[in-house]
């Protein structure tokens, strides 16, 4: 009973969502008040039925009905309560259904929180949303069914993946998800200024909050998903250029491109159509990931679904809605013209200069992830793009970028004269340059190029964000939630550039059999195997190693690295054990046996690792503080006529 109570819930979830995009476009074209009003009860509606629906979900996960497709190929009566809840994502059908109830969750916050905004245009932008939800509410009931029954049913389910058993199943997905719908809201904010045809600074204004926000949480998720991998999936690494990783960096860096972008429309009113386009942009490659990890297309741990059939309607799906927003712009594209100015090296350029390497950083990691299937396509045979290609053709923009993101902090809106800030620019990359030189040759010993360079670079950008918080506070000047975000945001990138440069010149790791007794060297520390153990989890039994760590001959770690084998699915997968600090982390994976108590080891020490979560949190924590400033709250509407709205922006 209760599926067939979420399955009905998804239907009317559905009409609501027809009605909420007929009565959100007609009504202000028409001018009609009652259909703008209508919108708001169905935007209501469609998030309770949708939240119904999906905990109908986890109900029949908690409760194991084996009689559910879903829960029979998803779960177990030995899988752990809060992983049965976390299985409602951890599959195609459950996470499409999370997808849409998220969608509904950014609806409704735009409908209570853009009360300022004059209401024909929040009418559209919430009618742009609801096409959005119609064609994955139509994709879910049509190919995707989370509530699709078994005739027979089944007394027992297959469990879980083992490798989704796991702490970051729960947190990584639903930050990833919240991220990158919320793009949704930016291209929902551009295409209701197009269908208006309002396209002055103020639209920039009231999209830069939503825009900062979907991308602090798709930043959140990219960092979680990264961690989880790096102690998840035993090889040590964080990021492997995967397919469906590239999915999701391709869609963050054009939203970080946006939201500068952005910044530039709403200060100055340049860039109007750059800034329209990259909305466009940003929410086209969230469905093209969409797409990339439900098709089959790909080969990817990652991947949810083989499913032809899936992958032509939701390439249909961003055909049509990309198509109609490109046809907006076309449409538009007169309106588009600025009679403002800027100088070569003001502000405005550094922007424009970072935005376009941060597409063409896009276009790199789509050509390296979508040539194997140009290739195979074609019929010209098969072809692997893998991190070769990726860590060469990738920096070669990325290096440029971070060289413009600390110059430009010291640049000035509209007339750019650097020669006044020539001290200032000098001054940080000097001391930069001494840090970054003393860290990598003389602490680490590092005699590479790529090394010290990266390092110098990350701590300019450190030095260059310091500069104007600290001269505003000497001055006794207020430094606002937008300044400080910024701030923030660029010492983050500045930590994560650093630390992703030191440990990926400096990792130790060795490729090891082993003994009870027996010990190996990597650097300073000596790794010694005393033996192994066996240990019972909830759904799976595990042999456990006990591995001493020294550092100079002096006791540091334990590390305690298991290789588990789940019963119900036959499956063996090893369980790194870690040692951290701020200096380094230590890790140990266990292989295979080789007989006579010999065990396969990876053995692996990476410097300033914790560097890499570090500066992904400032910067998700620079975007949260910038939305917080007071500008966005000053936008008052002043409404004369349904279709005719006037804004007053407080100084």
């Amino acid at each position: 009973m209760i599926p067939e109570i979420g399955q009905f819930a998804m239907i009317l979830a559905l009409l609501l969502a027809v009605a909420q995009s007929f009565f959100g476009i007609a009504g202000p074209w028409r001018g009609n008040a009652r259909w703008i009003q209508a919108v708001y009860p169905a935007v209501a509606g469609q998030f309770v039925m949708l939240g119904l629906a999906f905990g109908c979900l986890v109900w029949s996960l908690v409760h194991n009905d084996f009689t559910v497709k879903l829960v029979a190929g998803h779960s177990n009566t030995a899988l752990p309560v809060y992983f049965r809840v976390a299985a409602a994502w951890g599959n195609h059908e459950g996470s499409l259904l999370f997808w849409v109830f998220v969608l509904s969750v950014w609806t409704l916050t735009v409908a209570a929180f853009a009360n300022s905004l004059p209401r024909p245009f929040v009418a559209r932008v919430l009618g742009v949303l609801g096409i959005i939800s119609v064609g994955f509410l139509l994709f879910s009931l049509a190919t995707s069914n989370p509530f699709e029954r078994l005739p027979p049913g089944m007394p027992d389910g297959v469990d879980l993946n083992p490798v989704l058993q796991d702490f970051g199943l729960t947190i990584h997905p639903p930050m990833l998800y919240v991220g990158y719908v919320g793009f949704s809201v930016a291209f929902a904010f551009a295409c209701a200024a197009m269908i208006e045809g309002k396209l002055d600074q103020t639209w920039a204004r009231w999209t830069r909050p939503w825009t900062t926000v979907a991308w602090m949480f798709l930043t959140v998720g990219i960092a979680l998903g990264a961690w989880w991998a790096y102690y998840e999936l035993g090889w040590g690494g964080y990021w492997a250029w995967d397919p469906v990783e590239n999915s999701i960096l391709m869609p963050w860096l054009l939203g970080t491109a946006l939201i500068h972008s952005l910044s530039v429309t709403d200060k100055r009113g340049l860039f109007k159509s750059w800034t329209l386009l990259l909305a466009i942009m940003t929410f086209s490659f969230c469905l093209l990931a969409t797409f990339m990890v439900r098709s089959g297309v790909l080969v990817s741990v990652h991947s949810f679904a083989a499913d032809p059939t899936r992958g032509i309607f939701i390439l249909t799906f961003l055909a049509l809605t990309i198509g109609g927003a490109l046809t907006l712009y076309l449409w538009r594209a007169p309106l588009l013209r600025s009679e403002a100015g800027f100088d070569v090296v003001s502000r405005e350029s550094f922007i424009l200069f970072n935005n376009i390497l941060l597409v063409i950083s896009t276009a790199v990691v789509f050509g390296g992830t979508m040539a194997p299937i140009f290739v195979d396509l074609a019929g010209l045979g098969t072809m692997s793009v893998g991190p070769p290609y990726f860590n060469v053709m990738f920096l070669l923009p990325i290096f440029p970028l971070l060289a413009l993101v600390s110059a430009g902090t010291f640049a000035r809106w509209k007339r750019g004269n650097l020669g006044e800030s020539r001290k200032r620019i000098l001054s940080t990359l000097t001391l930069a340059t001494v840090l970054g030189l003393a860290v990598m040759l003389g602490f680490y010993g590092d005699r590479s190029l790529l090394g010290p360079l990266g390092v110098i670079l990350g701590l300019w950008i450190i030095a260059s964000a310091l500069v104007d918080p600290i001269d505003r506070w000497r001055r006794g000047l207020s430094v606002s939630p937008a300044v400080l975000g910024m701030t923030l945001a660029h010492i983050g990138l500045g930590i994560l550039t650093t630390g992703i440069t030191v440990m990926e010149s400096d990792k130790l790791q060795r490729d090891v059999a082993l003994a009870p007794g027996e010990q190996v060297q990597l650097g300073d520390y000596t790794f010694k195997f005393q033996g192994t153990e066996d240990v019972d989890g909830p759904n799976y039994e595990a042999v456990r190693a006990k591995i001493e760590v020294l550092y100079k001959g002096r006791p540091d770690s334990i590390l305690l690295p298991e290789r588990r084998n789940y019963w119900v699915q036959q499956q063996s997968l090893a369980e790194a054990a870690l040692g951290v600090s701020w200096s380094r982390d230590l890790l140990a994976t266990m292989g295979e046996s080789v007989g006579g108590g010999v065990w396969s080891m990876r053995l692996q020490v990476r410097p300033l690792m914790r560097l890499l979560w570090l500066g992904s949190a400032l910067m998700a924590l620079g975007g949260l503080l910038a939305t917080l400033d007071k500008r966005y709250r000053r936008v008052r509407a002043v409404a004369t006529e349904p279709a005719q709205t006037t804004l007053t922006v407080q100084p």
